[in-house]
């Protein structure tokens, strides 16, 4: 192998691992930022029905609301 094939392969093999590198760092700061995201935000209580309400058919409501201030029906049951 003439040396100038080995400079052009020892080039080419730095870049691939220069890369390498650098993808793994991007994923560590996306991974590291969803974590500060999902232990920092604490979302606000949105509308939606209450366990019980509604028609039934076409509407869903939430299994348990920890934004109720009305006591949902495993909490009435346990009082009981």
């Amino acid at each position: 192998m003439s040396s100038a094939a080995a400079s052009h392969a020892g080039k080419a093999k730095s870049i691939v691992w220069l890369s390498i590198g650098l993808g793994l760092i991007v994923f560590a700061a996306a991974n590291a930022h969803l974590l500060y995201v999902a232990v920092s935000s604490q979302p606000d209580c949105v509308a939606h029905l209450r366990h019980g309400e509604g028609n039934g058919t076409n509407s869903f409501s939430a299994a348990t609301s920890s934004c109720s201030s009305k006591p949902s029906m495993t909490t009435k049951a346990q009082v009981e």
